[in-house]
């Protein structure tokens, strides 16, 4: 089938839309560091092509992913353009403790109930680590679009799931992919966090109390 072609690199066979599909989702986490609304078109290509790759290797949980991420990824977009100031680009900001316990217990829940679907279905010959990467995928696009930084933390979740999977599914590059992921996502969450605090003061310091105060 077309979409097995590939290239062998190092003894190992890569198809080309596994190559192309993970090089745009690297260039997806870059553009979302940039808060660039780029990053939503990228991602929408690059599932396209990666949903092939994991139905190919019968990982069920990571090819619906891909649906639901291109999904997530058209209300991001609009999202972002809805969000968009016109001096600090798109408004980030930290989570509640409230949404932060939240996203854990759906993180928790949702795998888990996903992973009983992918097991009886026999969709998936590792439905856990496969349930925890489609729902940990969801909630990071999810708050991402929200443009709340701890998505980046649920990415590093992600990626510590992914990268053994990968090797096992000998989806050797798309593991090399996760890794480099992970030091992109440390480096994207210190980002927006100090964006986050930065817009935090501005909003702050234009709230009408504080005004009000700075007369004297």
């Amino acid at each position: 089938m077309w979409y097995e072609l590939g290239i062998t690199i190092l003894g190992q066979k890569i198809a080309y839309t596994e190559l192309v599909g993970q090089v745009l989702a690297l260039a997806v986490v870059f553009l979302a560091q940039r808060r660039s609304l780029l990053t939503w078109p990228v991602q929408l290509v690059s599932v396209t092509l990666l949903f092939t790759v994991y139905l190919s290797a019968h990982l069920g949980g990571l090819a619906t992913r891909q649906i639901v991420v291109g999904l997530i990824a058209v209300y991001g977009w609009h999202a972002w353009v809805r969000r968009r100031d016109p001096v600090f680009g798109v408004v980030v900001r930290a989570g509640t403790w409230r949404e932060r316990l939240t996203v854990v217990g759906v993180f928790a829940v949702g795998t888990a109930a996903f992973a009983l679907v992918l097991q009886a279905l026999e969709a998936s010959w590792a439905p856990w680590p496969d349930a925890a990467i489609f729902v940990g995928t969801v909630l990071a696009f999810s708050l991402q679009g929200l443009g709340l930084v701890e998505f980046w933390l649920v990415w590093l979740a992600v990626d510590f799931v992914g990268v053994p999977l990968q090797i096992k599914s000998g989806l050797y590059f798309s593991a090399l992919v996760y890794v480099i992921f992970a030091g992109l996502v440390i480096h994207g969450y210190v980002d927006w966090t100090r964006t986050a605090r930065r817009l935090a003061m501005i909003q702050s310091a234009r709230a009408p109390g504080a005004r009000a105060s700075g007369r004297g």
